[in-house]
């Protein structure tokens, strides 16, 4: 369990998500109450975008660094610490309400930060340079919860934006890492069968449309609803949509493995 970071992350991820929208689920109608300094709304992004999202990032992250950097991958005792991290924000947060939004926030801060630092030593010990923008999406993650539990503790109101700007940092990873995972896989598969078109490489469409996705959540996360936001919404999404048809998606539409 504790040989690669996939193995603890992707299981506390699968049991976390049903689990933490039942919770809420029972909060919203009155079940339940559990001890947080959250309502249950706040309760329910908060956990499915820092919980269960920051362990889905950790065990790809810490799975596919070893890969791009030649390096042993984080496990044993150290992984089973930063898997401890996590476990203890879950429960700082369920129970803020007890122990205290400020002590609440620093247990559950303790994750990302201790990610981050983790994800940045092994790729500057492995001089993978490329893959450094991983690291400014974790420690943009931190900054978001950071302005969340703010929120929670009264000294600020963002007036929704916190919960937008983590949403939008989600949607630019999926977009960076699907932009490697999604093709790769294709590709294996296509080039095994000998076919005649293969995904396109990555270039310069592909830069434009991160681009485009980037200005529009941003725009999306700070402003007002309007004209503006549905206009370049629709524009990323048109690129990402041609962008998904250049991985030869459909070609692959035989194999169930890759439907995912």
């Amino acid at each position: 369990m504790l040989s690669q970071g996939f193995r603890p992350f992707f299981l506390l991820a699968g049991i976390w998500a049903p689990l933490s929208m039942g919770l809420f689920i029972a909060m919203f109608q009155g079940h339940i109450a559990l001890t947080t300094a959250f309502d249950a709304v706040v309760w329910h992004y908060h956990e499915l975008l820092f919980g269960y999202v920051g362990a889905v990032l950790a065990g790809f992250a810490l799975t596919a660094i070893p890969n791009w950097t030649g390096r042993l991958p984080l496990h044993g005792a150290p992984l089973l610490a930063l898997v401890l991290c996590w476990i203890a924000g879950r429960v700082a947060v369920a129970v803020s309400a007890l122990i205290g939004g400020w002590a609440a926030a620093g247990v559950d801060l303790l994750f990302l930060a201790a990610l981050a630092a983790v994800i940045a030593r092994e790729i500057v010990a492995g001089r993978n340079w490329r893959n450094l923008p991983l690291v400014a999406a974790v420690i943009l993650l931190f900054l978001c919860n950071v302005l969340i539990h703010c929120e929670a503790l009264g000294l600020i109101d963002s007036g929704g934006r916190a919960q937008k700007f983590t949403i939008a940092v989600v949607i630019m990873l999926i977009g960076l890492i699907g932009g490697r995972i999604i093709p790769s896989f294709s590709r294996n598969w296509l080039a095994k069968r000998d076919a005649a078109r293969l995904p396109t490489p990555f270039n310069g469409f592909d830069r434009l449309t991160l681009a485009a996705t980037l200005a529009a959540l941003t725009w999306w996360a700070a402003a007002p609803p309007g004209p503006v936001t549905g206009g370049l919404a629709a524009l990323a999404a048109a690129l990402n949509l041609v962008r998904l048809a250049r991985w030869q998606g459909l070609a692959t539409r035989t194999e169930p493995l890759l439907w995912v």
